[in-house]
């Protein structure tokens, strides 16, 4: 048992387990199945959270636009549903029967070309991931290449978020505009909206998670990781060593672009439909907000910020729907303030130095306890580990 403890503390397993622990058992067995559906939501929320870890935390690089590539996932997942919803007996009643229904509110009579691939569960699952990364590669490849970074980096994230936005609603025959693609109902023939269904997909998107994360902590431990880091604390030096920074950059935005797309794509499974309202500059904001109340150093911490910082959206708006927004307002501004580098920041800088002086100090009792057993033998014989010291006599004497 202690070689097994030891094993995780080497590779620093320990936070994860106990994440596992809280996903796969403690929320199932203590929450009802309308709570765990939330949380089921939240959790597709914390590959955002991850992948921006990835990308601000660890490669120093800041977007505000991360909304535009879990919408892209959602909605890639989305066509794919809205096409089985959409079959000639179901919509027999439309003008034109066999296309989704706002096509047909639009007046478009035959499925556009680009929708008819989505017919096929395999293309949407690689369009899911593949789509967000292209469009992250164009991206990052056009502004690091010459070498646009910092804030200007991050405002045109947004822009690109605003842009995509109006795209979508404004195209709404073939999009579903500003109500989005909704009335999402089987998988497959396979119904998603039971309570049975809602549970599975729990445990998906909480294994994916889990993977992610491992993802992740291998690309932080090799030689990649290492340069991402370098690069964030010194990109000259890395650059005059003969490092192409700009493709770091691209490779490190492209890695959050695709894992906050299999988020969107899982949300979108979740709650059964997907607006352009998660795709545009304040959500986008609001994923930020994950990282930095976990920890945006750590992967694990933005996990927790991001359930975290949903539950608390959830709670005061159920309790306080006139003042939520001020009470959230409160929860960012003072967890900021009060620890910098977020909830990981706490648990790293306060609770695990003051548990490591608590061991340090029960082992010096222990060895100053046998040492007085070899002392007195007569007085703590060796056979009574759960003795005290004799009447009258401090550890220090002993």
């Amino acid at each position: 048992m202690n070689t097994l403890i030891a094993w995780f503390q080497r590779r620093q397993l320990g936070s994860l387990v106990l994440l596992a622990l809280v996903l796969f058992v403690v929320f199932p067995l203590g929450l009802d199945t309308f709570r765990l559906n939330l949380v089921g939501k939240y959790i597709t929320y914390a590959f955002v959270a991850i992948g921006l870890v990835m990308l601000w935390g660890h490669a120093g690089v800041l977007s505000l636009g991360q909304g535009v590539f879990f919408g892209l996932g959602g909605y890639m997942m989305a066509m794919f549903l809205k096409l089985e919803a959409s079959d000639p007996i179901s919509t027999k009643i439309q003008s034109t029967p066999g296309i989704p229904d706002f096509m047909d509110w639009n007046q478009i009579t035959a499925l556009p070309w680009w929708w008819t691939p989505f017919k096929s569960l395999p293309f949407a699952l690689a369009a899911v991931v593949i789509v967000p990364m292209l469009l992250a590669f164009l991206i990052s490849f056009a502004m690091f290449k010459r070498r646009v970074g910092g804030v200007y980096f991050a405002i045109i994230t947004q822009a690109v978020a605003l842009v995509l936005t109006v795209l979508i609603i404004g195209q709404q025959g073939y999009t579903g505009g500003v109500n989005g693609i909704t009335d999402l109902k089987t998988l497959l023939g396979w119904d998603i909206r039971t309570d049975g269904a809602r549970l599975i997909l729990y445990y998906v998107s909480a294994t994916l998670l889990i993977g992610c994360v491992l993802l992740c902590r291998w690309i932080q431990s090799s030689k990649l990781g290492t340069l991402l880091l370098a690069m964030r604390d010194k990109e000259d030096r890395v650059r005059f060593s003969g490092y192409d920074v700009a493709m770091f950059k691209v490779f490190a935005f492209c890695l959050a672009a695709g894992i906050s797309a299999i988020g969107g794509a899982l949300f979108t499974l979740q709650v059964g439909f997907m607006s352009p309202s998660f795709v545009g500059i304040v959500p986008s904001i609001e994923m930020v907000i994950f990282a930095a109340v976990g920890g945006r150093m750590s992967l694990v911490g933005a996990i927790y910020g991001a359930l975290i910082v949903n539950f608390g959206k959830t709670y005061f708006s159920e309790s306080a729907p006139d003042l939520w927004l001020f009470l959230m307002a409160a929860l960012f501004i003072g967890v900021t303030m009060a620890f910098p580098d977020g909830l990981a920041g706490l648990w790293e800088q306060k609770i695990k130095p003051w548990w490591a002086r608590r061991q340090a100090d029960r082992k010096l009792q222990a060895e100053r306890i046998k040492a007085a057993q070899a002392a007195y033998p007569e007085v703590l014989p060796p056979s009574q580990p759960g003795a005290s010291l004799p009447h009258g006599m401090s550890s220090q004497q002993a």
